[in-house]
């Protein structure tokens, strides 16, 4: 079960105490980049609009906008544009992720930034980057997975692709990216002869970039390019998934000799499954498997499973992951603000992260900001703005 974290408002926390981040809101992967900044540490105030639209979620239960500050500014109002450069000379990174050329017509461009800031490092964040013949078309994550071949490797060969949710390519594919990104260029910027400079985290790039083992065994004929065909993608009988009685299913990764020895003992096959190595009957092997899967419910062969080396695990919902035993012990998932969320990752030794405020409420830090950051034309937005809305912004 998920404990509760820690609050502590205003003690610096994490790895990237010290480091200010300046995040121009918008949806997605930057706000979830940004988010993983703050869950580091960092002080990042989030540039809301006024009655800005979202998705349609509660600012309060936004969870990507937890551990940052947010102030609103309209950067349409001419002075906009200043009230962010004066934020941006006090700040190491900016994060934006607008489509190319929109944040230099709002008058917060790269050149208008590093000429205020020369450290500093300016992260962008889109689908299919700063150029290209798809650089100004909007797309959403499916679309990028696509054009990369990732989402074709993804589900059995004779069904339509499986959509991985937007984890692949917004998250992983786009925000991890970035993160990498800004923070690789903050240690260049800080070096005696560093500069500031433009980080392009384009998703097509991260996803392709991902995939850079399977290239390989592509190329190698390890990998044959269609998908549930592969050891990794579903296409081994012994790395899957299995229905069980109830309906639920269990997950098997069995791949190496001694674990697949153990699984089949476990699982009560040993002397009637086919051989794994004799590829012509790995749908007799399949099925082998299905069938005595079929015979318990996935509580009952967790049961058989959960003390041995056979890698095979239960297939839990995202309300059951907080109950399981092995992340109820590491908290890796925590309680704040009566929501149930993943703690923060990775883990440090010496500055470890932490949840240390909820989800910031569009404008309702601008003052504090203002003073914190010694940035005097906030000071008025912070008396005359809003703290309604949240923001969507111009998307990739």
């Amino acid at each position: 079960m998920a404990r509760t974290a820690g609050t502590n408002k205003g003690v610096p926390r994490g790895p990237l105490s010290g480091v200010r981040v300046v995040e121009l809101a918008g949806i997605g992967p930057g706000p979830f980049a940004a988010m993983c900044l703050a869950d580091l540490g960092a002080d990042v105030v989030r540039v809301d609009r006024p009655g800005g639209a979202g998705l349609g979620v509660d600012p309060a239960k936004d969870l990507t906008n937890r551990n940052k500050r947010s102030v609103l500014v309209d950067l349409k109002d001419p002075a906009g544009p200043g009230q962010v450069l004066d934020l941006v000379e006090r700040a190491d990174i900016l994060i934006e992720g607008y489509r190319p050329g929109v944040a230099e017509r709002l008058g917060v461009g790269p050149d208008s930034c590093l000429a205020r800031n020369p450290k500093l490092v300016y992260g962008r964040m889109t689908g299919w980057g700063q150029e290209g013949p798809l650089a100004q078309r909007a797309g959403h994550d499916i679309g990028y997975l696509a054009l990369t071949g990732t989402l074709g490797m993804i589900g059995k060969p004779d069904e339509p692709p499986t959509v991985p949710a937007n984890l692949v390519g917004d998250y992983a594919g786009g925000s991890l990216y970035l993160v990498i990104g800004v923070l690789a260029a903050l240690q260049h910027a800080r070096t005696p002869e560093g500069s500031g400079q433009v980080v392009d985290a384009a998703i097509v790039d991260g996803a392709s970039h991902l995939a850079t083992m399977l290239h390989a065994m592509l190329a190698a004929g390890g990998w044959q390019d269609r998908r549930g065909s592969n050891l990794l993608d579903g296409g081994c009988p012994f790395y899957g998934t299995y229905e069980t009685s109830d309906g639920q299913y269990m997950a098997v990764g069995a791949l190496e000799p001694r674990f697949y020895a153990e699984f089949t003992d476990l699982l009560g096959i040993t002397d009637t499954a086919p051989e794994r190595g004799d590829l012509a009957r790995w749908d007799e092997l399949r099925e082998t498997i299905a069938a005595r899967f079929k015979e318990r419910t996935r509580q009952e062969w967790t049961a058989v499973f959960e003390d041995s080396d056979a890698c095979v695990a239960p297939v839990l919902s995202m309300r059951e992951a907080p109950h399981h035993p092995h992340l109820a012990a590491r908290s890796t998932y925590v309680e704040h603000g009566g929501v149930t969320q993943p703690a923060p990752a990775p883990r440090f030794s010496a500055t470890p992260g932490a949840i240390a405020r909820g989800p910031a409420l569009p404008g309702a830090d601008t003052a504090d900001v203002a003073a914190d950051w010694d940035v005097p034309s906030l000071t008025k937005a912070a008396t005359e703005g809003t703290t309604e809305g949240t923001t969507k912004g111009e998307t990739n």
